[in-house]
């Protein structure tokens, strides 16, 4: 049995203590010291005092509670002493696993203040593969009291640092029984907290030491880090901000996805391991993509994650609901990312310990949220990270709603622009024909080029024109110098007095008042009694047609004449020309002849070769590969929009020409079916 020291002995092995403790202090500097040695001997001296504060708090005998609170005092002020200047990282537990109290060499290791980790489960500091062995074992030394050891990974302030766990259990008299926690590295000494930010990959390497919260309104850290560090942190931070602004605003197919995606690669290169962006489809939350580690073997992970929308509590789903950014800097619940298919913790399937996650919202609307997670080994998250990232969500809300705006009216443009063109193509007995209409690159406005086919009391009439402007207003006088030319077609075959006859409506209705006037080339076809094909052409300032030969032979038309919608006494241009089988009547807008290309050269000077070029293919294939030449020499960059039309002459049928119906697939050769605009 022990016996209990007097106050005078017991003040002198306090003082012997002490100076044993400052030895044991100064033994672990030395690299001469086994730390394993130095770290079994001061268990030893923590124990020792534990039991001399145990037996002055409690005397044989003794009654007096005044005694008592006195020497229990004195004591804990000695062992708290002990504990907090210790030179090995050391955790004081309840039985459950929650963290007490934590020394300073703990605070260096995990990278915050010591009172950080008051509170929190011991196992959020332990790298996800080892939470559950470590778990277990402080369950059994709370148990059977027994000192164990363990191996497993500790969340430090760099990344992840192996180490051993000496795990043991402390009784105070009166009180709940206490786990103590010894951290040392795997050689068996004390491990040195990795300082070296450059060890963390992204913007944390320069990063000033930020807070280390569970969410917005946490406590924080203010440890600083040197002047130096802090600019080149928000060096950084500016140059990321910088970069994704870039990819946002060379959004030029105007695709949110894809342009949200490539963002996300900046962020997994820079700032996290893995990326997950969820939207908000039909008042629900999706997920939407998944980015991680450019690295194989990790795709199928990704498609794991990919595969499961954002569950009702989890930080993405609860970051939707309140359009509030979270910052959980150590993961404690692995729940908190929701399960995956198969019911694994997704944080676990990713192997993450730290999130971050912000919602997409403009202010106005939330489009989703981002949630971004770190490995161990690239550190956690910090508040400042925090705030650049909601910075990106904004830029990356307004892209998507620009996006989405650019959509809506492109759909409703191309909508209303298909309602000017014909449903379907005529069937003309011994012709073919073809047309197509390209939007300018980017323009969701609605276009003013047009074209038409349509029957006349003794032929057939061809139209393609072109309002100068885009929009409302300019669908409105497409709307009336396309059925104003129809109308009279009817009435006179001679495309110069049909013009004439539209210049006057355009005019009398005063739609081209803001200073819009329309442009066209009107044909007239007719058989011959040779069988050869008539045809009359009338030109209001529209780029002039191009007859091609079946030997390649081009004669371009002069075109000419006054737009309509301009003067009153305007006179159109007229021109005759006679077709034999096989030669192609080649109509279009200026958009194809303005196309800019190489040195700032226009399409219009190379058009006549690359037809003669396609001698001889059918309409359709000539209006593609037309089409093709085109965007290849303007780089796909058209300043404007384009409509081609193209008529290949045959022999006159026998029979009295049909009605007009569906386009058979010979006739209807064109590469894209004229109400349905395609953007290139």
């Amino acid at each position: 049995m022990n016996r209990t020291p007097g106050p005078g002995e017991a003040a002198g092995q306090a003082s012997e203590l002490h100076v044993r403790y400052s030895a044991l202090r100064q033994a672990a500097r030395s690299p001469s010291v086994a730390p394993g040695d130095v770290l079994e001997a001061a268990f030893a001296e923590l124990e020792g005092a534990i039991e001399l504060l145990r037996a002055a708090a409690h005397p044989p005998g003794d009654q007096g509670g005044l005694q008592v609170q006195g020497g229990d005092s004195w004591e804990r002020s000695l062992l708290r002493a002990a504990f907090a200047d210790a030179p090995v990282p050391l955790f004081l537990l309840s039985r459950d696993g929650t963290v007490q109290r934590a020394n300073r060499s703990a605070g260096d290791l995990i990278g915050a203040k010591p009172g950080y980790a008051t509170g929190r489960p011991f196992t959020a500091f332990v790298a996800l593969p080892s939470r559950a062995a470590v778990a277990s074992q402080l369950s059994a030394v709370s148990r059977t009291g027994t000192q164990r050891r363990v191996q497993c990974g500790l969340i430090a302030e760099g990344g992840v640092l192996p180490g051993e766990l000496v795990i043991g259990r402390v009784s105070l008299r009166g009180e709940a029984d206490l786990l103590m926690v010894a951290v040392r590295d795997a050689a068996g000494s004390a491990p040195a907290p990795p300082h070296d930010a450059g060890s963390v990959p992204g913007p944390a390497d320069d990063a000033e030491s930020a807070p280390a919260t569970d969410d917005v309104s946490g406590e924080a850290d203010d440890r600083g880090r040197p002047g130096l560090d802090a600019v080149r942190a928000i060096t950084r931070r500016l140059d990321l901000i910088a970069a994704t602004a870039r990819l946002l605003l060379e959004n030029q197919g105007f695709s949110e996805s894809r342009t949200l995606q490539r963002c996300a690669r900046l962020l997994t290169r820079e700032l996290a391991a893995w990326v997950i962006v969820d939207f908000e489809r039909r008042h629900k939350l999706r997920r939407q993509f998944v980015i991680g580690p450019d690295d194989p073997g990790l795709a199928e992970l990704a498609g794991v994650v990919a595969a499961v929308d954002p569950a009702p509590g989890s930080v993405p789903f609860t970051v939707h609901e309140s359009r509030r950014p979270a910052l959980i800097v150590r993961a404690e619940d692995t729940g908190i990312l929701g399960p995956g298919p198969d019911g694994e913790p997704l944080l676990v399937t990713l192997d993450a310990t730290s999130v971050l996650s912000v919602p997409l919202s403009d202010g106005q609307h939330c489009y989703g949220v981002a949630t971004l997670a770190r490995r161990a080994a690239g550190g956690h998250f910090t508040v400042a990270e925090l705030a650049l990232l909601t910075e990106i969500g904004e830029q990356m809300a307004l892209a998507i709603r620009v996006a989405r705006m650019f959509r809506r009216r492109s759909e409703t443009a191309d909508m209303l622009h298909a309602s000017l063109l014909p449903r379907r193509m005529p069937e003309i007995p011994g012709m073919e024909i073809a047309a197509t209409y390209i939007t300018a690159a980017e323009d969701p406005e609605i276009g003013g080029d047009f074209y038409d086919v349509y029957r006349t009391p003794d032929g057939w009439g061809l139209v393609v024109g072109d309002v100068c402007g885009k929009g409302e207003d300019a669908a409105a006088v497409t709307a009336a110098a396309r059925h104003a030319i129809r109308v009279l077609a009817h009435r006179c075959a001679d495309p110069a007095e049909v013009l004439s006859g539209a210049n006057e409506i355009v005019l009398a209705e005063e739609i081209s008042a803001d200073g819009g006037f329309v442009t066209a080339n009107v044909a007239h076809l007719s058989w011959r009694d040779d069988g050869r094909l008539r045809v009359v052409l009338g030109s209001a300032g529209h780029p002039g047609a191009a007859l091609l030969r079946p030997d390649g032979r081009v004669r371009m038309m002069s075109g000419g004449g006054l737009p309509l919608g301009l003067f009153a006494d305007a006179e159109p241009a007229a021109q005759e020309l006679t077709m034999d089988a096989g030669d192609v009547l080649f109509l279009y807008t200026d958009g194809m002849a303005q196309a800019r290309g190489p040195d700032n050269a226009y399409f219009a000077d190379r058009l006549a070769d690359e037809l003669a070029a396609l001698a001889g293919a059918p309409p359709g294939q000539l209006i593609a590969a037309m089409r093709q030449a085109m965007l290849r020499f303007s780089a796909d960059d058209l300043v404007d929009d384009v409509t081609m039309l193209v008529l290949r002459a045959g022999r006159p049928a026998k029979a009295a020409a049909s009605p007009p119906g569906p386009a058979t697939a010979r006739q209807a050769q064109g590469p894209v079916p004229p109400a349905t605009p395609h953007r290139p």
